[in-house]
């Protein structure tokens, strides 16, 4: 692959083997390069595909963010890569950048945008939003500006969007419905969960892939009736909680729980419900 474009030292512009135009990234893959040079595989670290108008966007875009937002996008990128998955989205970077740049336009015209969803996704979402936060108070500093937590909020999406591979309306059905059965189990225990724990935390993992399934329409349909006799005799207070959710998802999205997923939601139910309360 030639180089066609150069963006900066770890960003250039080629095609690939089927003739479309993408980005490539790598640390130093196009250090001291010329166009016409040819890539070493080896540097490349992302690709992603986009058509000619993003190719034109992203090529403006990347001529007019200043040097301190594209290193903070690359740490935060590393960052999450460590402490999420190693594998995010390649378009992540493009999403980022484009992002930040114009959480700064705005910043500088005093326009704020309320994130309606931020105490949710720091529920949902802690280490998300703590490399956006990590993001937003880099950016304060070396630019001189005061991005709220907000902003921090909307990094975190993009992360988890990264993640799951969904596009955003979907990544917001998700956070809805799991706040949704969040408000369920606190209202049916009557007591505030220590959300820092390695059990909710654990449930909170779970639970984000359990919505994820319910809403590609892809549930666990087995059913496993010896299990779930022996977890409704063992733990049956806490199957009432999973019942009300159960009626819940049945109301509101049409999805009737399986008797694997009554087994799974009750038995981490049953974890936290034994921890002691975040006072």
């Amino acid at each position: 692959m030639k180089i066609h474009k150069i963006l900066n030292n770890n960003v250039a512009i080629t095609n690939n083997l089927q003739g479309q135009e993408i980005v490539v990234m790598g640390r130093g893959i196009a250090f001291k390069k010329n166009i016409g040079d040819a890539l070493l595989p080896e540097l490349i670290e992302k690709t992603f595909v986009l058509d000619n108008t993003d190719i034109n966007y992203f090529s403006k875009l990347m001529e007019n963010v200043p040097k301190e937002i594209i290193l903070i996008v690359e740490n935060l990128i590393n960052r999450a890569q460590i402490i999420l998955i190693p594998k995010l989205h390649g378009s992540l970077y493009f999403v980022l950048l484009d992002h930040l740049y114009f959480a700064l336009e705005r910043s500088a015209q005093n326009i704020y945008i309320q994130n309606a969803l931020l105490w949710e996704i720091k529920t949902l979402y802690q280490k998300e939003y703590l490399l956006g936060l990590e993001s937003v108070l880099s950016m304060n500093k070396q630019l001189s500006i005061d991005l709220k937590e907000d902003e921090a909020g909307f990094i975190a999406l993009h992360l988890v969007n990264a993640q799951l591979n969904e596009t955003m309306p979907d990544l917001l059905k998700m956070t809805q419905l799991m706040q949704e059965i969040l408000n369920i189990v606190k209202y049916h225990f009557n007591k505030d969960f220590n959300v820092a724990s390695l059990s909710y935390q654990r449930f909170i993992m779970h639970l984000k892939f359990f919505v994820q399934r319910l809403l590609s329409n892809n549930s666990i349909l087995s059913d496993d009736d010896s299990l779930y006799d022996a977890i409704a005799k063992k733990y049956t207070q806490t199957l009432k909680c999973t019942t009300k959710i159960g009626v819940y998802l049945k109301a509101n999205y049409a999805h009737e729980l399986s008797k694997d997923e009554q087994i799974f939601l009750t038995v981490h139910l049953e974890r936290i419900r034994l921890e002691k309360s975040n006072l």
